[in-house]
Protein backbone atom coordinates (compact mmCIF):
# COMPACT_ATOMS: atom_id res chain seq x y z
CA UNK A 1 0.00 0.00 0.00
CA UNK A 2 0.84 3.39 -0.15
CA UNK A 3 2.80 5.34 2.05
CA UNK A 4 3.30 9.33 3.30
CA UNK A 5 6.04 10.96 4.66
CA UNK A 6 6.93 14.33 5.81
CA UNK A 7 10.39 14.53 3.57
CA UNK A 8 11.96 12.38 1.34
CA UNK A 9 14.31 8.58 2.06
CA UNK A 10 16.03 6.71 0.02
CA UNK A 11 15.84 2.69 0.10
CA UNK A 12 15.43 0.12 -3.02
CA UNK A 13 13.30 -0.40 -5.54
CA UNK A 14 14.27 -2.70 -8.39
CA UNK A 15 11.69 -2.64 -11.19
CA UNK A 16 11.89 -3.89 -15.23
CA UNK A 17 10.03 -2.24 -17.79
CA UNK A 18 8.76 -3.14 -20.86
CA UNK A 19 10.11 -2.88 -24.58
CA UNK A 20 6.53 -3.16 -27.06
CA UNK A 21 6.22 -5.85 -29.11
CA UNK A 22 4.03 -6.65 -32.20
CA UNK A 23 1.91 -8.22 -29.95
CA UNK A 24 0.97 -4.65 -28.08
CA UNK A 25 -1.37 -3.84 -31.31
CA UNK A 26 -3.64 -6.57 -30.73
CA UNK A 27 -6.81 -5.32 -29.41
CA UNK A 28 -9.17 -6.60 -26.34
CA UNK A 29 -12.34 -7.27 -26.72
CA UNK A 30 -13.49 -8.70 -23.17
CA UNK A 31 -16.07 -7.11 -20.65
CA UNK A 32 -14.57 -6.87 -17.04
CA UNK A 33 -15.90 -7.24 -14.22
CA UNK A 34 -15.55 -6.99 -10.54
CA UNK A 35 -16.23 -8.77 -7.83
CA UNK A 36 -16.86 -6.31 -3.90
CA UNK A 37 -13.11 -6.06 -2.36
CA UNK A 38 -12.80 -5.18 1.16
CA UNK A 39 -10.89 -1.58 1.97
CA UNK A 40 -10.81 -0.20 4.96
CA UNK A 41 -14.24 0.28 6.46
CA UNK A 42 -15.58 1.75 3.16
CA UNK A 43 -18.21 0.28 1.10
CA UNK A 44 -17.08 -0.77 -2.45
CA UNK A 45 -19.19 -1.53 -5.30
CA UNK A 46 -19.36 -4.48 -8.03
CA UNK A 47 -20.22 -3.75 -11.17
CA UNK A 48 -19.88 -4.24 -15.03
CA UNK A 49 -17.66 -2.46 -16.98
CA UNK A 50 -18.10 -3.12 -21.01
CA UNK A 51 -15.65 -2.81 -23.12
CA UNK A 52 -16.35 -0.65 -26.51
CA UNK A 53 -12.77 -1.20 -28.17
CA UNK A 54 -12.81 -1.71 -31.61
CA UNK A 55 -13.39 -4.95 -33.08
CA UNK A 56 -11.04 -8.16 -32.42
CA UNK A 57 -7.68 -8.38 -34.48
CA UNK A 58 -6.49 -12.06 -35.61
CA UNK A 59 -4.93 -13.37 -32.42
CA UNK A 60 -0.69 -13.38 -33.11
CA UNK A 61 1.08 -16.99 -33.09
CA UNK A 62 2.24 -17.69 -29.30
CA UNK A 63 5.15 -15.83 -28.80
CA UNK A 64 8.46 -17.45 -28.28
CA UNK A 65 10.22 -18.09 -25.21
CA UNK A 66 12.90 -15.16 -25.28
CA UNK A 67 9.73 -13.03 -25.64
CA UNK A 68 7.77 -14.65 -22.96
CA UNK A 69 10.84 -14.11 -20.86
CA UNK A 70 11.04 -10.21 -22.00
CA UNK A 71 7.27 -9.84 -20.80
CA UNK A 72 7.78 -11.14 -17.37
CA UNK A 73 11.21 -8.58 -16.90
CA UNK A 74 9.23 -6.18 -18.59
CA UNK A 75 5.48 -5.42 -17.63
CA UNK A 76 5.61 -1.79 -16.21
CA UNK A 77 2.47 -0.37 -17.27
CA UNK A 78 3.74 3.63 -17.66
CA UNK A 79 5.84 2.76 -20.47
CA UNK A 80 4.07 0.02 -22.69
CA UNK A 81 1.38 1.42 -25.13
CA UNK A 82 -2.15 1.67 -24.53
CA UNK A 83 -3.82 -1.80 -26.05
CA UNK A 84 -7.29 -0.70 -27.03
CA UNK A 85 -8.16 2.41 -29.21
CA UNK A 86 -10.89 2.88 -26.79
CA UNK A 87 -12.80 2.13 -23.84
CA UNK A 88 -15.38 3.48 -21.62
CA UNK A 89 -16.84 2.30 -18.08
CA UNK A 90 -17.35 2.39 -14.56
CA UNK A 91 -14.87 2.13 -11.84
CA UNK A 92 -14.91 0.05 -8.68
CA UNK A 93 -14.16 2.89 -5.86
CA UNK A 94 -12.37 1.99 -2.96
CA UNK A 95 -12.61 4.83 -0.27
CA UNK A 96 -14.90 7.78 -0.62
CA UNK A 97 -14.99 10.13 -3.38
CA UNK A 98 -16.58 13.94 -1.90
CA UNK A 99 -19.85 13.97 -2.73
CA UNK A 100 -19.00 17.82 -4.03
CA UNK A 101 -16.76 16.31 -6.44
CA UNK A 102 -18.66 16.85 -9.93
CA UNK A 103 -17.24 17.30 -13.36
CA UNK A 104 -14.81 15.99 -15.36
CA UNK A 105 -10.63 15.38 -15.35
CA UNK A 106 -9.13 15.01 -18.15
CA UNK A 107 -5.70 13.85 -19.05
CA UNK A 108 -3.79 13.93 -22.56
CA UNK A 109 0.07 12.51 -22.86
CA UNK A 110 1.62 10.26 -25.61
CA UNK A 111 -0.28 6.59 -25.27
CA UNK A 112 1.26 4.68 -28.35
CA UNK A 113 4.61 4.23 -28.72
CA UNK A 114 4.85 2.08 -31.69
CA UNK A 115 3.53 1.90 -34.92
CA UNK A 116 3.56 -1.94 -36.50
CA UNK A 117 6.37 -3.32 -35.25
CA UNK A 118 8.50 -0.24 -35.22
CA UNK A 119 9.18 1.43 -31.40
CA UNK A 120 9.56 5.20 -30.87
CA UNK A 121 12.57 6.65 -29.15
CA UNK A 122 11.21 9.36 -26.85
CA UNK A 123 8.93 9.69 -24.32
CA UNK A 124 7.55 12.68 -26.47
CA UNK A 125 7.24 10.73 -29.52
CA UNK A 126 3.76 8.75 -28.44
CA UNK A 127 0.57 9.54 -30.34
CA UNK A 128 -1.64 10.98 -28.19
CA UNK A 129 -4.39 9.13 -25.50
CA UNK A 130 -6.67 11.18 -23.64
CA UNK A 131 -8.20 10.14 -20.65
CA UNK A 132 -11.23 10.79 -18.69
CA UNK A 133 -12.41 10.43 -15.22
CA UNK A 134 -15.71 11.52 -14.70
CA UNK A 135 -16.96 12.13 -11.08
CA UNK A 136 -20.85 12.49 -10.21
CA UNK A 137 -22.57 11.60 -6.81
CA UNK A 138 -19.42 9.63 -5.60
CA UNK A 139 -19.24 7.42 -8.29
CA UNK A 140 -16.16 7.58 -11.68
CA UNK A 141 -16.84 6.53 -15.07
CA UNK A 142 -13.84 5.99 -16.59
CA UNK A 143 -12.55 6.36 -20.30
CA UNK A 144 -9.81 6.69 -22.67
CA UNK A 145 -9.30 7.47 -26.64
CA UNK A 146 -6.99 8.25 -29.31
CA UNK A 147 -6.72 11.61 -30.48
CA UNK A 148 -7.47 11.10 -33.84
CA UNK A 149 -4.84 13.47 -35.57
CA UNK A 150 -3.82 13.58 -39.00
CA UNK A 151 -0.10 11.94 -37.91
CA UNK A 152 -2.15 9.30 -36.24
CA UNK A 153 -4.21 8.09 -38.81
CA UNK A 154 -1.68 8.61 -41.60
CA UNK A 155 0.44 6.25 -39.27
CA UNK A 156 -2.25 3.65 -38.31
CA UNK A 157 -3.19 3.89 -42.42
CA UNK A 158 0.18 3.39 -43.88
CA UNK A 159 1.61 1.41 -41.11
CA UNK A 160 4.76 3.76 -41.00
CA UNK A 161 5.93 7.34 -39.26
CA UNK A 162 4.32 9.97 -41.72
CA UNK A 163 5.16 12.93 -39.76
CA UNK A 164 8.04 14.37 -37.75
CA UNK A 165 7.41 13.79 -34.31
CA UNK A 166 9.50 14.91 -31.14
CA UNK A 167 12.80 13.12 -32.19
CA UNK A 168 11.46 10.37 -34.92
CA UNK A 169 11.73 11.61 -38.78
CA UNK A 170 9.93 9.14 -41.31
CA UNK A 171 12.50 7.37 -43.32
CA UNK A 172 12.39 8.92 -47.28
CA UNK A 173 12.81 5.99 -49.63
CA UNK A 174 15.52 8.37 -51.90
CA UNK A 175 17.50 11.57 -51.88
CA UNK A 176 15.00 13.35 -53.79
CA UNK A 177 12.23 11.87 -51.58
CA UNK A 178 14.24 13.19 -48.48
CA UNK A 179 15.14 16.85 -50.01
CA UNK A 180 11.46 17.32 -50.82
CA UNK A 181 10.84 15.88 -46.85
CA UNK A 182 12.89 19.18 -46.07
CA UNK A 183 11.28 21.63 -47.88
CA UNK A 184 7.87 20.54 -46.45
CA UNK A 185 9.37 20.89 -43.46
CA UNK A 186 10.14 24.75 -44.01
CA UNK A 187 6.14 24.77 -44.76
CA UNK A 188 5.34 22.90 -41.64
CA UNK A 189 3.56 21.00 -43.41
CA UNK A 190 5.58 17.28 -42.67
CA UNK A 191 5.72 18.94 -38.86
CA UNK A 192 3.66 16.58 -36.41
CA UNK A 193 -0.21 17.89 -34.93
CA UNK A 194 0.00 15.19 -32.41
CA UNK A 195 -1.91 16.46 -29.48
CA UNK A 196 -0.25 14.92 -27.57
CA UNK A 197 1.31 17.41 -23.94
CA UNK A 198 -1.61 19.49 -22.69
CA UNK A 199 -5.60 19.99 -22.84
CA UNK A 200 -7.21 22.60 -21.93
CA UNK A 201 -10.82 24.37 -21.51
CA UNK A 202 -11.16 27.65 -22.92
CA UNK A 203 -13.44 29.96 -21.36
CA UNK A 204 -16.26 29.81 -23.86
CA UNK A 205 -16.49 26.35 -23.02
CA UNK A 206 -14.26 24.49 -26.25
CA UNK A 207 -11.65 21.66 -24.82
CA UNK A 208 -8.06 21.96 -26.39
CA UNK A 209 -5.93 19.59 -26.71
CA UNK A 210 -2.47 21.00 -27.79
CA UNK A 211 1.39 20.20 -28.57
CA UNK A 212 4.11 22.79 -29.07
CA UNK A 213 3.46 22.81 -33.20
CA UNK A 214 0.42 24.85 -33.75
CA UNK A 215 -1.23 23.06 -36.24
CA UNK A 216 -1.28 20.26 -33.18
CA UNK A 217 -4.32 22.43 -31.80
CA UNK A 218 -7.54 19.80 -31.62
CA UNK A 219 -10.85 20.34 -30.55
CA UNK A 220 -12.54 17.24 -28.63
CA UNK A 221 -15.65 16.42 -27.00
CA UNK A 222 -15.19 16.28 -23.03
CA UNK A 223 -17.69 13.66 -22.41
CA UNK A 224 -17.47 10.79 -25.43
CA UNK A 225 -13.67 11.98 -26.11
CA UNK A 226 -14.41 12.47 -29.45
CA UNK A 227 -11.84 14.14 -31.98
CA UNK A 228 -13.94 17.01 -32.97
CA UNK A 229 -11.24 18.57 -36.01
CA UNK A 230 -8.50 21.22 -35.88
CA UNK A 231 -8.65 24.18 -33.90
CA UNK A 232 -7.84 26.99 -36.95
CA UNK A 233 -6.41 30.20 -36.10
CA UNK A 234 -7.64 33.07 -37.93
CA UNK A 235 -5.44 35.84 -37.71
CA UNK A 236 -2.31 36.07 -39.63
CA UNK A 237 0.66 35.88 -37.06
CA UNK A 238 2.06 32.60 -38.82
CA UNK A 239 5.00 30.78 -37.00
CA UNK A 240 5.17 26.98 -36.72
CA UNK A 241 5.09 26.53 -32.92
CA UNK A 242 4.48 27.69 -29.71
CA UNK A 243 4.33 27.57 -26.05
CA UNK A 244 2.61 24.20 -24.93
CA UNK A 245 1.45 25.71 -22.03
CA UNK A 246 -0.76 28.46 -22.43
CA UNK A 247 -2.20 30.60 -19.89
CA UNK A 248 -5.81 29.71 -20.28
CA UNK A 249 -8.67 31.62 -17.85
CA UNK A 250 -12.09 32.33 -18.20
CA UNK A 251 -11.67 35.74 -19.80
CA UNK A 252 -8.11 35.13 -21.73
CA UNK A 253 -5.65 32.89 -23.73
CA UNK A 254 -2.31 33.91 -23.09
CA UNK A 255 1.06 32.74 -25.19
CA UNK A 256 3.75 32.93 -26.48
CA UNK A 257 5.23 32.24 -29.90
CA UNK A 258 9.07 32.20 -30.49
CA UNK A 259 10.39 33.94 -34.03
CA UNK A 260 13.18 31.90 -35.47
CA UNK A 261 14.41 33.97 -37.84
CA UNK A 262 14.61 37.45 -35.44
CA UNK A 263 15.39 36.01 -32.46
CA UNK A 264 12.01 37.05 -29.95
CA UNK A 265 8.83 35.83 -28.77
CA UNK A 266 5.81 37.38 -29.62
CA UNK A 267 3.03 37.42 -26.57
CA UNK A 268 -0.99 37.29 -27.59
CA UNK A 269 -4.01 37.19 -26.53
CA UNK A 270 -7.23 35.62 -27.30
CA UNK A 271 -10.14 36.20 -26.35
CA UNK A 272 -13.29 33.58 -25.87
CA UNK A 273 -15.52 32.74 -28.58
CA UNK A 274 -12.84 34.20 -31.11
CA UNK A 275 -10.04 32.06 -32.90
CA UNK A 276 -7.78 35.32 -33.37
CA UNK A 277 -5.12 35.77 -31.60
CA UNK A 278 -3.83 39.61 -31.15
CA UNK A 279 -0.28 40.30 -29.95
CA UNK A 280 0.28 42.47 -27.05
CA UNK A 281 3.87 42.69 -27.18
CA UNK A 282 7.37 41.34 -28.88
CA UNK A 283 10.74 40.15 -26.57
CA UNK A 284 13.67 40.45 -28.76
CA UNK A 285 16.19 37.81 -27.31
CA UNK A 286 19.40 39.38 -25.25
CA UNK A 287 21.48 36.38 -26.26
CA UNK A 288 22.29 33.72 -28.56
CA UNK A 289 21.49 32.83 -32.09
CA UNK A 290 17.98 31.22 -31.75
CA UNK A 291 15.02 32.01 -28.95
CA UNK A 292 15.13 29.94 -25.69
CA UNK A 293 12.79 27.20 -25.64
CA UNK A 294 9.39 28.21 -23.98
CA UNK A 295 7.45 25.10 -22.92
CA UNK A 296 5.90 26.80 -20.59
CA UNK A 297 5.95 30.70 -18.85
CA UNK A 298 3.84 32.43 -16.08
CA UNK A 299 2.18 35.39 -15.21
CA UNK A 300 1.03 37.45 -12.41
CA UNK A 301 -1.79 39.95 -12.40
CA UNK A 302 -0.48 42.49 -14.17
CA UNK A 303 2.49 41.25 -16.36
CA UNK A 304 3.28 38.21 -18.49
CA UNK A 305 7.17 36.32 -17.63
CA UNK A 306 8.74 35.75 -20.37
CA UNK A 307 11.82 33.17 -19.66
CA UNK A 308 14.76 33.11 -22.46
CA UNK A 309 16.65 29.61 -21.40
CA UNK A 310 20.56 28.87 -22.89
CA UNK A 311 18.59 26.01 -24.06
CA UNK A 312 17.90 27.35 -27.98
CA UNK A 313 15.93 26.35 -30.99
CA UNK A 314 18.17 24.79 -33.07
CA UNK A 315 17.27 24.68 -36.93
CA UNK A 316 20.28 22.63 -37.70
CA UNK A 317 19.23 19.84 -35.28
CA UNK A 318 15.62 19.79 -36.57
CA UNK A 319 16.62 19.30 -39.86
CA UNK A 320 18.73 16.26 -38.72
CA UNK A 321 17.77 12.99 -40.31
CA UNK A 322 18.92 11.09 -36.36
CA UNK A 323 18.36 12.90 -33.28
CA UNK A 324 20.73 14.90 -31.33
CA UNK A 325 21.18 14.36 -27.82
CA UNK A 326 19.46 17.66 -27.23
CA UNK A 327 16.84 16.87 -30.23
CA UNK A 328 15.70 19.94 -31.79
CA UNK A 329 17.65 22.28 -28.78
CA UNK A 330 21.09 23.48 -28.62
CA UNK A 331 22.69 24.12 -25.21
CA UNK A 332 24.53 27.91 -25.23
CA UNK A 333 25.72 28.88 -21.79
CA UNK A 334 28.14 31.26 -23.35
CA UNK A 335 24.90 33.34 -24.58
CA UNK A 336 23.66 33.65 -20.60
CA UNK A 337 19.58 33.64 -19.22
CA UNK A 338 17.47 36.25 -18.91
CA UNK A 339 14.14 36.55 -17.74
CA UNK A 340 11.87 39.65 -19.17
CA UNK A 341 8.76 40.94 -17.54
CA UNK A 342 6.15 42.93 -20.01
CA UNK A 343 2.63 44.83 -18.90
CA UNK A 344 -0.01 42.85 -20.30
CA UNK A 345 -1.85 46.29 -21.15
CA UNK A 346 0.43 48.31 -22.82
CA UNK A 347 3.00 45.70 -24.08
CA UNK A 348 6.24 47.34 -23.21
CA UNK A 349 9.02 45.41 -21.76
CA UNK A 350 9.24 47.17 -18.17
CA UNK A 351 12.77 44.68 -17.42
CA UNK A 352 14.97 42.22 -18.29
CA UNK A 353 17.48 40.57 -16.18
CA UNK A 354 20.17 37.85 -16.54
CA UNK A 355 19.37 35.14 -14.22
CA UNK A 356 21.63 31.97 -13.30
CA UNK A 357 21.71 29.27 -15.87
CA UNK A 358 19.01 27.14 -15.19
CA UNK A 359 16.92 24.66 -17.18
CA UNK A 360 12.65 23.93 -16.86
CA UNK A 361 9.83 22.72 -18.53
CA UNK A 362 7.63 23.79 -16.36
CA UNK A 363 7.15 27.01 -14.77
CA UNK A 364 4.60 26.89 -11.42
CA UNK A 365 3.21 30.31 -10.31
CA UNK A 366 4.35 34.04 -10.38
CA UNK A 367 3.43 36.88 -8.16
CA UNK A 368 4.18 40.53 -6.95
CA UNK A 369 6.21 41.23 -4.20
CA UNK A 370 5.23 44.80 -2.87
CA UNK A 371 6.55 46.72 -0.14
CA UNK A 372 4.16 48.10 3.16
CA UNK A 373 3.40 51.11 1.42
CA UNK A 374 2.03 48.43 -1.21
CA UNK A 375 4.66 49.35 -3.93
CA UNK A 376 6.26 47.31 -6.43
CA UNK A 377 9.61 46.40 -5.67
CA UNK A 378 9.98 42.72 -7.51
CA UNK A 379 8.49 39.95 -9.36
CA UNK A 380 8.72 36.42 -7.77
CA UNK A 381 8.32 33.41 -10.02
CA UNK A 382 8.85 29.80 -9.19
CA UNK A 383 9.70 26.59 -11.67
CA UNK A 384 10.75 22.98 -11.41
CA UNK A 385 14.05 23.46 -12.12
CA UNK A 386 16.91 21.02 -13.44
CA UNK A 387 19.82 22.50 -11.93
CA UNK A 388 20.97 24.10 -15.34
CA UNK A 389 21.24 20.48 -16.38
CA UNK A 390 19.71 19.83 -20.02
CA UNK A 391 20.55 15.61 -19.61
CA UNK A 392 17.02 15.56 -18.54
CA UNK A 393 15.88 15.75 -22.01
CA UNK A 394 17.99 12.02 -22.79
CA UNK A 395 16.57 10.52 -19.68
CA UNK A 396 13.53 10.62 -21.33
CA UNK A 397 14.56 8.39 -24.17
CA UNK A 398 12.26 4.94 -23.64
CA UNK A 399 14.99 2.94 -23.38
CA UNK A 400 16.07 4.36 -20.53
CA UNK A 401 12.60 4.76 -18.55
CA UNK A 402 12.04 0.47 -19.71
CA UNK A 403 15.69 -0.17 -18.62
CA UNK A 404 16.68 1.88 -15.93
CA UNK A 405 13.82 1.81 -13.07
CA UNK A 406 15.86 1.13 -9.84
CA UNK A 407 18.65 2.88 -10.68
CA UNK A 408 19.37 6.30 -9.09
CA UNK A 409 20.32 8.86 -12.44
CA UNK A 410 17.14 10.54 -11.94
CA UNK A 411 19.24 14.32 -12.52
CA UNK A 412 18.29 16.24 -9.65
CA UNK A 413 15.54 19.09 -9.53
CA UNK A 414 14.25 22.16 -7.28
CA UNK A 415 11.73 24.81 -7.14
CA UNK A 416 13.75 27.33 -8.39
CA UNK A 417 12.53 30.67 -7.05
CA UNK A 418 13.41 33.71 -9.91
CA UNK A 419 13.67 37.33 -8.15
CA UNK A 420 12.94 39.80 -10.44
CA UNK A 421 13.99 43.21 -9.19
CA UNK A 422 12.22 46.44 -10.53
CA UNK A 423 14.26 48.74 -9.17
CA UNK A 424 16.97 48.72 -12.08
CA UNK A 425 19.51 46.33 -11.55
CA UNK A 426 20.60 44.54 -14.37
CA UNK A 427 20.48 40.95 -12.31
CA UNK A 428 18.00 38.37 -11.00
CA UNK A 429 18.16 35.61 -8.43
CA UNK A 430 17.55 32.12 -9.18
CA UNK A 431 17.42 30.13 -5.66
CA UNK A 432 15.46 27.08 -4.24
CA UNK A 433 12.36 27.29 -2.30
CA UNK A 434 13.06 25.10 -0.21
CA UNK A 435 15.70 21.81 0.33
CA UNK A 436 15.19 19.64 -2.16
CA UNK A 437 15.97 16.82 -0.21
CA UNK A 438 12.17 17.12 1.13
CA UNK A 439 10.83 16.12 -2.00
CA UNK A 440 13.73 13.68 -3.08
CA UNK A 441 15.76 16.19 -5.38
CA UNK A 442 12.90 15.60 -7.77
CA UNK A 443 10.19 17.96 -8.86
CA UNK A 444 8.36 18.05 -12.14
CA UNK A 445 4.40 17.98 -13.48
CA UNK A 446 2.84 21.03 -11.19
CA UNK A 447 -0.44 22.13 -10.02
CA UNK A 448 -1.61 24.94 -7.96
CA UNK A 449 -4.97 26.29 -6.76
CA UNK A 450 -5.93 28.01 -9.88
CA UNK A 451 -7.52 30.91 -8.05
CA UNK A 452 -4.26 31.59 -6.82
CA UNK A 453 -2.75 31.81 -10.64
CA UNK A 454 -0.28 35.05 -10.98
CA UNK A 455 -0.23 35.49 -7.00
CA UNK A 456 1.44 35.10 -3.82
CA UNK A 457 0.24 31.48 -2.92
CA UNK A 458 1.47 28.97 -0.54
CA UNK A 459 1.18 25.98 -1.75
CA UNK A 460 2.40 23.61 -4.79
CA UNK A 461 1.25 19.92 -5.74
CA UNK A 462 3.94 18.16 -8.20
CA UNK A 463 5.93 15.10 -8.64
CA UNK A 464 8.77 14.23 -6.78
CA UNK A 465 11.47 11.26 -5.94
CA UNK A 466 12.11 8.46 -3.79
CA UNK A 467 15.31 7.29 -4.48
CA UNK A 468 16.98 5.16 -6.40
CA UNK A 469 14.51 5.81 -9.11
CA UNK A 470 15.23 7.06 -13.08
CA UNK A 471 11.84 8.81 -12.84
CA UNK A 472 9.41 11.04 -10.36
CA UNK A 473 7.34 8.43 -8.81
CA UNK A 474 6.14 10.11 -5.84
CA UNK A 475 3.39 12.86 -5.45
CA UNK A 476 4.54 15.52 -2.64
CA UNK A 477 2.71 18.65 -1.50
CA UNK A 478 5.01 21.81 -1.24
CA UNK A 479 4.74 24.34 1.59
CA UNK A 480 6.42 27.57 0.18
CA UNK A 481 5.70 29.38 3.88
CA UNK A 482 7.18 26.11 6.19
CA UNK A 483 9.75 25.36 3.25
CA UNK A 484 8.15 22.11 4.08
CA UNK A 485 6.85 18.49 2.01
CA UNK A 486 4.25 16.28 2.40
CA UNK A 487 5.37 12.82 -0.06
CA UNK A 488 2.83 9.90 -1.46
CA UNK A 489 4.62 6.79 -2.31
CA UNK A 490 3.54 3.99 -3.51
CA UNK A 491 6.02 1.45 -3.89
CA UNK A 492 6.97 0.31 -7.82
CA UNK A 493 4.44 2.80 -9.14
CA UNK A 494 4.73 5.89 -11.32
CA UNK A 495 2.23 8.69 -10.49
CA UNK A 496 1.07 11.50 -13.17
CA UNK A 497 0.65 15.06 -12.68
CA UNK A 498 -1.20 15.59 -9.40
CA UNK A 499 -4.20 18.41 -10.56
CA UNK A 500 -5.67 20.60 -7.81
CA UNK A 501 -9.46 20.83 -7.61
CA UNK A 502 -10.96 22.79 -4.75
CA UNK A 503 -14.07 22.50 -3.09
CA UNK A 504 -16.96 24.99 -4.22
CA UNK A 505 -17.38 27.79 -1.65
CA UNK A 506 -13.61 26.71 -0.57
CA UNK A 507 -11.69 30.36 1.57
CA UNK A 508 -8.23 27.76 2.86
CA UNK A 509 -6.16 27.68 -0.41
CA UNK A 510 -5.97 23.71 -0.01
CA UNK A 511 -9.50 22.84 0.61
CA UNK A 512 -9.87 20.54 -2.23
CA UNK A 513 -9.28 17.33 -3.61
CA UNK A 514 -5.47 16.29 -5.44
CA UNK A 515 -5.91 13.49 -8.47
CA UNK A 516 -3.99 11.64 -10.00
CA UNK A 517 -3.57 8.55 -12.37
CA UNK A 518 -0.89 5.53 -11.43
CA UNK A 519 0.46 3.25 -13.33
CA UNK A 520 2.05 -0.10 -11.81
CA UNK A 521 4.80 -2.06 -12.24
CA UNK A 522 2.16 -5.35 -12.24
CA UNK A 523 1.17 -3.88 -15.67
CA UNK A 524 -2.10 -2.42 -14.04
CA UNK A 525 -3.24 1.08 -12.80
CA UNK A 526 -5.56 3.06 -10.80
CA UNK A 527 -7.28 6.63 -10.12
CA UNK A 528 -6.46 8.48 -6.66
CA UNK A 529 -7.35 11.04 -4.79
CA UNK A 530 -5.63 12.38 -2.35
CA UNK A 531 -7.10 15.30 0.89
CA UNK A 532 -5.71 18.20 -0.67
CA UNK A 533 -4.78 19.51 3.04
CA UNK A 534 -3.97 16.30 4.70
CA UNK A 535 -2.27 14.82 1.26
CA UNK A 536 -3.79 11.58 2.59
CA UNK A 537 -5.67 9.30 0.50
CA UNK A 538 -9.09 9.05 0.41
CA UNK A 539 -10.36 7.45 -2.64
CA UNK A 540 -9.00 5.48 -5.55
CA UNK A 541 -10.14 3.63 -8.04
CA UNK A 542 -8.57 0.58 -10.12
CA UNK A 543 -8.73 0.04 -14.41
CA UNK A 544 -9.35 -3.10 -15.53
CA UNK A 545 -6.25 -2.49 -17.33
CA UNK A 546 -2.62 -0.44 -17.10
CA UNK A 547 -2.71 3.13 -18.65
CA UNK A 548 0.48 4.34 -19.83
CA UNK A 549 2.29 7.87 -18.48
CA UNK A 550 0.26 10.74 -19.29
CA UNK A 551 1.34 14.39 -18.94
CA UNK A 552 -1.25 17.02 -18.03
CA UNK A 553 -4.57 17.65 -17.74
CA UNK A 554 -7.58 20.08 -16.73
CA UNK A 555 -10.98 20.18 -15.19
CA UNK A 556 -14.08 20.73 -16.90
CA UNK A 557 -17.11 21.05 -14.22
CA UNK A 558 -20.61 19.66 -14.76
CA UNK A 559 -23.07 22.00 -16.33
Amino acid sequence: MASMTSSSSSFGNSIFLPTPTASDNLVRNIPFCFETIPFSKHKVRRLTITNVATPLRPTSPPPADKEIEQRKLSSHAAWTSVRQERWEGELDVQGTIPLWLNGTYLRNGPGMWHIDDYTFRHLFDGYATLVKLHFENGRVIAGHRQIESEAYKAAKKNKKLCYREFSEVPKQDNFLSYVGELASLFSGSSLTDNANTGVVKLGDGRVVCLTETQKGSIIIDPNTLDTLGKFEYSDCLGGLIHSAHPIVTETEFLTLLPDLVKPGYLVVRMEPGTNERKVIGRVDCRGGPAPGWVHSFPVTEHYVIVPEMSLRYCAQNLLKAEPTPLYKFRWHPNSKAFVHVMCKTSGKVVVSVQVPLYVTFHFINAYEERDEDGRLTAIVADCCEHNADTTILDKLRLHNLRTLMGQDVLPDARVGRFTIPLDGSPYGKLDAALDPNEHGRGMDMCSINPAYLGKKYRYAYACGAQRPCNFPNTLTKIDLVNKKAKNWYDEGTVPSEPFFVARPGATEEDDGVVISMVSEKSGDGYALLLDGATFEEIARAKFPYGLPYGLHGCWVPNK
